[in-house]
């Protein structure tokens, strides 16, 4: 005789326990970008990632850990590519440039990333570690990224001569303008920007200035 089966159990928990963190980041990102940092109860988190709240705090100690995650696995890794991409390009810096911007922006017009800009600017007062968290690993290496190129491409005589990281704020300033004013804005009635179609118009007004040759 059989022995008698078990209840079945929920689809979240038949899959391996290693997959659960990735879960809980994935719901916290989601969670995050919704109801910003403070609002955010951590049993929200552990509702939509279909997990306990006691399985919840057997990976993150606390909120600020649940945000760092989501900083370092669900945010940065697209920087992560991008720079991949940038580093191992062989051609010149206008044609990268012109590559690289259009991604990044297809990016901020597609995700929530920028709920999550958002919610770092408006509650950095209240929780600057998570200001911290959010500089370290997104805006520094985004601006890092930008700077490196830009003094690589100076060294090649491609761009004329000047502060390196200020040229990356210039390249990059519309890009968060454009997502801050959708985030704050749009939802009481301001028409929204086409950020794709800016970040192009941008570029093709900044890299005449920027250059010191075009072909």
């Amino acid at each position: 005789m059989s022995e008698p089966s078990s209840l079945p159990a929920s689809p979240k928990w038949r899959r391996r326990a290693d997959a659960r963190p990735a879960e809980i980041v994935q719901a916290a990102y989601e969670v995050f970008a919704e109801k910003g940092f403070a609002a955010a109860r951590l049993d929200d988190v552990a509702k939509r990632a279909g997990v306990s709240k006691g399985a919840l705090y057997l990976y993150f100690a606390t909120k600020q850990d649940i945000f760092e995650a989501v900083v370092k696995d669900a945010v940065a890794p697209n920087i992560g590519a991008i720079e991949s991409f940038a580093l191992g390009f062989p051609g010149p810096f206008e044609q990268l440039i012109r590559m690289m911007v259009p991604r990044v922006a297809d990016l901020a017009q597609q995700s929530a990333v920028g709920k999550v800009i958002k919610m770092v600017i408006g509650e950095s007062g209240n929780f600057p570690e998570i200001a911290r968290i959010w500089h370290d690993d997104v805006i520094a290496k985004g601006i890092g990224l930008l700077t490196k190129i830009i003094s690589q491409a100076q060294a090649r005589g491609e761009v004329r001569a000047g502060d390196a990281r200020q040229y990356a704020l210039s390249i990059a300033g519309p890009l968060l303008t454009a997502i801050i004013f959708r985030e704050t804005f749009v939802p009481v009635g301001a028409k929204p920007f086409d950020i794709p179609a800016l970040m192009q118009q941008h570029l093709d007004a900044l890299l005449p200035g920027l250059l010191t040759s075009r072909p």
